[in-house]
């Protein structure tokens, strides 16, 4: 049976590229993005399987989207919360506003569009949410404080939904590496106000994401491949890293948290009540 797919960032990037995966798979496409034109050609060229909404995710309004979907086709099997963008700062350079925006934009809109697809999926017996995080999910670099924070919540909170749901939804967790996406086009990556102080941390990430763009070894079109495979699979993983250098970034990271977990251990464990305290001979 075909299913309806709700994508948001569509119009560009992983989310133009997961469309058309699922279009190719003979699946309804509802493509949601700020600039509904970018889909024109989709939607010309697939009439009746792909349609395109206007939307902005870190909008109140958005979640209502969920039920016009549903009220439309009958059923919403797969979300995909793709919506987002790069940034770049140091939090001293970084503001209240810019660091707001990014939650609400990664974090907060993802969490009601999550929240709100449950009910549906609850009634028609299951379904997918795909949440697309980032290697900086996992790990951290200069300049990239808040954009890995907003990734960071969106784990966790994905983690916990997958304990806690338990009548038939598949949650997965993309983490790509780098991409030829579109997030390094000139322009497309917000760059926080600039501190002298922060110019040898921080100024080696802000030229990597201002020079680098077509440089990136991912291709787009073989990450939604995956991420279709990896939904399909019998058993769909928790999170899927895309790109040799999100593998290799990844299992670092994971090793050196083993180590210093197991160089602090004895002291970590020392911390528990005496087994004698509080008895009297």
């Amino acid at each position: 049976m075909s299913r309806v797919w709700l994508i948001t960032g569509a119009s560009s990037g992983f989310g133009r590229a997961i469309a058309e995966a699922a279009v190719a798979a003979g699946d309804t496409v509802v493509g949601a993005a700020r600039r509904t034109e970018a889909l024109d050609d989709l939607v010309r060229g697939h009439p009746g399987q792909v349609e395109a909404v206007r939307m902005d995710v870190t909008s109140p309004e958005a979640p209502a989207v969920v039920d016009q979907v549903v009220d439309r086709h009958g059923r919403l099997d797969v979300l995909v919360n793709n919506a987002g963008r790069t940034q770049v700062g140091a939090l001293e350079e970084t503001t209240a506003e810019e660091l707001r925006y990014l939650f609400d934009l990664h974090f907060f809109g993802p969490a009601a569009l999550t929240k709100a697809v449950l009910p549906h999926m609850r009634r028609q017996g299951g379904g997918a949410v795909v949440q697309m995080s980032s290697v900086g999910g996992q790990i951290t670099g200069p300049g990239f404080g808040a954009y890995c924070a907003t990734k960071f919540a969106l784990e966790g909170l994905t983690q916990t939904l997958r304990q806690e749901v338990d009548f038939g939804v598949r949650f997965l967790i993309v983490e790509p590496g780098a991409f030829r996406t579109g997030l390094f086009n000139p322009g497309a990556a917000y760059l926080s106000e600039e501190l002298p102080e922060y110019a040898e941390t921080v100024g080696p990430t802000r030229g990597y994401v201002t020079g680098g763009d077509g440089s990136q070894p991912g291709d787009p079109a073989k990450a939604a491949a995956a991420i279709l495979t990896a939904l399909d699979a019998e058993q769909t993983p928790l999170r899927l890293a895309l790109g040799g250098d999100a593998v290799d970034n990844i299992r670092t990271e994971l090793d050196t948290r083993a180590a210093e977990l197991a160089a602090w251990e004895q002291l970590s464990r020392a911390t528990a009540f005496d087994e004698t305290a509080g008895q009297h001979p």
